[in-house]
């Protein structure tokens, strides 16, 4: 960092030498290489900076913005220095040279500083000409077409001034916006803009969509097309229901439209599917109807916005996701981007890009599965869908969920037991039936569980004996059972051969500091599991009847009310 300072410094004093007397002339002007809507992201992102790029400095924009600058330069020496950190990759693609016309007060570097120096009006395509009074700026805004008018708006609406819709109409939200733009410019405040001004507007809403590269995207393959920002993204590839862009130069913002044949319930299906990818993050507000859905996923250094659309049998959309880098861009790319999507011929084959050699089960489409911290089983213990399992599966979990598609939270824990809710309906299947006694030694059990953390989509049954009806160490509250069990089986139902459950298997009581064999395993008694649930107010099913089922029977019995617990940041 600190040898391309001194490369940007070189550079600099090269172009002083070269142009001594140009430089005296010169307007200065400003790197502008981020916008932030909050202060605090804004310091945070100039911290992050460091000493990476000299001359940086922050100041206040309208509409609650916040930027980041390099500079003041000379207008050659500013061009100069965008283009080698465009070059080196250090700043977003969409950076641009600004007059500093809009900058308010400076919050970066800390403490007080100078405001920006004034500079010079812009000179734009209609010369210098002489400013209009405001009745001549009447006469001429009368003469603009329906497009023009729309223009007017949607470049107000690009840098944050107007948020009505784009209808050509000059109302008071549309002058409010024009009054607020006027001030910001430090220019006359009358609500009616000028030929000069709405020249220089334009001009820059112009300059700020190419910086970003807004333009038309068509899939022919997807049947989708939209007005996306192609100078952030760059095609990869296709695999149904994707089609994938990948980061263009370093910025870091990734696109994959999406396109497949479905119906209501695909397109709910789909909505599920997403929130599963590492891509989505877990926090940020949904919203979900009959034909169509929006996930907004937050979390720091990333957001992802994603839109589905359910048109005559075709689910269409995007998914963009972009650093905090990239916030800007985001903020004026993404509501023309939802203006502009649309349907132009049918739904991508779902056979697309199918490869069945290259098939993962942590990929849907070429996307990564969100993977969980850790997971574990439990076992239903009520028609309400409330779960017992292990505490040592749900310690230190940000969130859980069961069978990976119900959040859970703990509603009561004692001892090596933790007790679960879902937080919204969940019927079981089968509920668990506790045993009134141990059973006998040497007889027959089996643990219902997840032993490779859901990856086989049921719970599997494994076999052993009883032991003992008590711990190594002697206590009365364990069994010790002769059987081969796994990590991911650990919160799971003992059962009998006739079906009901004799305990929940237990994480190795001693850790990694005593070596067991292999197949020696242990459980909490059905009494235990009773008394803990008795405390989280259940009152446990429980049944007498010894008989033995069929083994066909025993499966279905377990898969029922065996739960895969899982544990997420």
């Amino acid at each position: 960092m600190r040898v391309f300072a001194l490369a940007l410094a070189a550079l600099a004093f090269a172009l002083v030498l070269a142009a001594p007397q140009a430089r005296a002339q010169e307007r200065e002007l400003w790197v502008q290489i981020e916008a932030h809507p909050s202060l605090g992201s804004a310091e945070a992102r100039a911290r992050a900076y460091g000493s990476l790029l000299p001359d940086l400095n922050g100041f206040r924009l309208g509409g609650g913005w916040h930027a980041l600058t390099l500079g003041p330069y000379p207008e050659s020496e500013a061009r100069a220095v965008l283009r080698q950190l465009l070059g080196e990759g250090l700043i977003p693609r969409d950076s641009y040279v600004s007059d500093g016309r809009t900058y308010r007060e400076r919050f970066w570097p800390v403490g007080p500083q100078p405001a920006p120096a004034p500079v010079p009006e812009v000179e734009v395509a209609t010369g210098d000409m002489p400013e209009e009074t405001l009745r001549e700026a009447q006469i001429s805004e009368q003469q603009l077409t329906q497009a023009d008018r729309m223009d007017l708006q949607r470049a107000l609406a690009w840098f944050g001034y107007y948020s009505a819709g784009v209808d050509g109409a000059f109302g008071r939200g549309t002058r409010s916006s024009m009054l607020a733009w006027q001030r910001d410019a430090g220019v006359e405040t009358t609500g009616v803009l000028t030929t000069r001004q709405r020249t220089r507007l334009l001009a820059e809403w112009r300059a700020s969509q190419e910086a970003l590269g807004l333009g038309p995207l068509e899939s022919a393959e997807a049947g989708v097309a939209l007005t996306g920002p192609m100078g952030l993204v760059a095609f990869d590839w296709i695999e149904a229901p994707f089609v994938h862009y990948e980061p263009r130069d370093g910025s870091g913002v990734r696109l994959s439209l999406i396109s497949q044949p479905g119906d209501a319930a695909t397109l709910a299906g789909l909505y599920e599917i997403l929130q599963t990818l590492d891509v989505v993050p877990t926090e940020g507000p949904r919203t979900k109807g009959r034909d169509g859905f929006s996930i907004t996923g937050e979390a720091p250094g990333r957001t992802t916005q994603v839109e589905a659309r359910l048109e005559d049998g075709h689910i269409f959309g995007y998914l963009l996701s972009w650093p905090d880098a990239q916030d800007a861009a985001a903020a004026r790319a993404l509501p023309i981007m939802a203006d502009t999507l649309q349907r132009v011929g049918p739904p991508l084959d779902p056979e697309e890009g199918f490869d069945p050699a290259e098939q993962s089960i942590d990929m849907v489409s070429g996307l990564e599965v969100r993977r969980p911290l850790r997971s574990g089983s439990g076992f239903f213990v009520d028609g309400r869908g409330r779960v017992a399992t292990a505490l040592a599966n749900v310690s230190g979990c940000g969130r859980l969920t069961l069978d990976r598609l119900h959040e859970a939270e703990v509603i009561h824990s004692d001892g090596a037991i933790a007790v679960l809710a879902p937080t919204g309906p969940l019927a079981p299947v089968e509920v668990a039936r506790l045993a009134p006694s141990e059973g006998r030694l040497r007889s027959a059990v089996s643990v219902g569980g997840y032993p490779f953390g859901g990856v086989l989509g049921a719970a599997t049954l494994s076999f052993g004996t009883l032991e003992d009806v008590r711990g190594l160490d002697g206590s009365d509250a364990v069994l010790r059972l002769s059987m081969v069990a796994r990590d991911g089986d650990v919160g799971g139902p003992v059962l009998d051969m006739s079906g009901r459950v004799t305990g929940m298997l237990l994480p190795p009581p001693l850790g990694d500091a005593v070596a067991l064999p292999e197949d020696v395993s242990f459980a909490a008694k059905a009494s235990e599991v009773a008394r803990v649930l008795d405390g989280a107010g259940i009152t446990a099913q429980r049944d007498a009847a010894g008989g033995a089922v069929a083994p066909e029977d025993l499966t279905a019995l377990a898969a029922g009310m065996t739960v895969l617990v899982s544990c997420w940041e």
